[in-house]
């Protein structure tokens, strides 16, 4: 699908070019509406938190694009793909979107949730970078094996389940809408999945076009590489993060990113690895620069979100954005290079 429309838009003007980003950041913003607007009136109406919403349905819906490229990289034979994607995007979410979110306005963070889904978070994290160590295979590569995609996608399950237990827990009587108050629930459905498909749809669309558009401009290869297109799977996620604080439900964005990176390491790797032939290959930059920094950035989350000043602001926004930047640095000036 990338490289079908990569090659249907390079054969456009590039003003046409320019308009068609201009319709798709339309569609995306419409998009990103609908999903936060239905996700906000599913948690009404089942009585459910909206950063348990976030941390399950508009994750998986925002995760959508790294599902897709880890599947078809996979089957493709390129799997060094999916990893990379995982764990830069990873990064991105926590560093630059927690960051951008942090910076117009204080970000609630509830202990509970930080205990719980931030743990397994981290944990996540922790076992994906033990996997991609080459010792485990006594080799001078790592390898995630396709019996540890099954298992990376056995505990996705569970994750899934307990959240769905977590969220009955959390169930209050006093905040669900009444059936007359709420529009049906199957018509609530079809506006979220019509919002999952516009955000899907256009920011695929979004990444080759303004690639095209930034290599007609004479911009290098390697700052494309380094900034565009792993920015391109995030876009979803960024779109709805910052909707969902405009229309005052920070707790949704957290609770989307917070989910989104355990779905990227259980789901996205798990499935990338058992589809594969043979299992995931792990360049040896993954072991010492992406996996490292992904836990970096996942430390200093959860650091932050278990102190008893129970917000993020625009202080930790800056340390965020200032980490993400040196992320994008050390990726130009020398990952790029290697």
């Amino acid at each position: 699908m990338d490289a079908f429309l990569h090659s249907l838009l390079s054969d456009f003007h590039t003003v046409f070019i320019l308009l068609i980003i201009g319709l798709m950041f339309f569609l995306l913003a419409r998009g990103a509406d609908l999903m936060v607007d239905e996700a906000v009136n599913l948690s009404r109406r089942w009585g459910v938190p909206k950063i348990i919403i976030g941390t399950t349905i508009v994750s998986l819906g925002t995760n959508l694009p790294e599902i897709t490229i880890a599947l078809f990289a996979s089957i493709g034979g390129y799997t060094e793909v999916p990893l990379g994607n995982v764990a830069g995007s990873i990064i991105l979410n926590i560093s630059l979107i927690i960051g951008i979110i942090a910076l117009l306005g204080r970000i609630p963070l509830d202990l509970r949730f930080m205990k719980r889904h931030g743990t397994i978070q981290l944990g996540a994290g922790i076992l994906l970078a033990l996997l991609t160590l080459p010792f485990f295979f006594g080799r001078s590569q790592g390898k995630i094996s396709q019996i540890s995609g099954a298992v990376l996608l056995f505990l996705a399950l569970l994750y899934i389940f307990a959240s769905f237990r977590w969220a009955k827990e959390s169930v209050s009587d006093e905040n669900k809408q009444t059936e007359e108050e709420s529009s049906p629930l199957l018509f609530t459905l079809f506006k979220l999945i019509l919002g999952f498909a516009l955000i899907v749809v256009s920011s695929n669309t979004i990444i080759p076009a303004v690639e095209i558009t930034a290599t007609r401009a004479g911009i290098p290869q390697s700052v494309i590489a380094a900034t565009l297109i792993a920015f391109g799977t995030s876009v979803p996620d960024l779109v709805t993060a910052i909707t969902a604080v405009k229309k005052g439900h920070p707790e949704l964005a957290v609770g989307s990113i917070v989910g989104d990176g355990i779905s990227n390491i259980l789901l996205v790797t798990g499935l990338a690895a058992l589809v594969s032939r043979g299992g995931l290959e792990v360049p040896i930059i993954i072991n010492i620069f992406y996996t490292p920094f992904m836990l970096l950035t996942l430390i200093l989350f959860n650091i932050l979100g278990r102190r008893k000043k129970a917000y993020l602001a625009k202080k930790e926004g800056l340390l965020f954005i200032s980490l993400y930047i040196i992320y994008i640095m050390i990726n130009i000036t020398f990952v790029n290079k290697l």
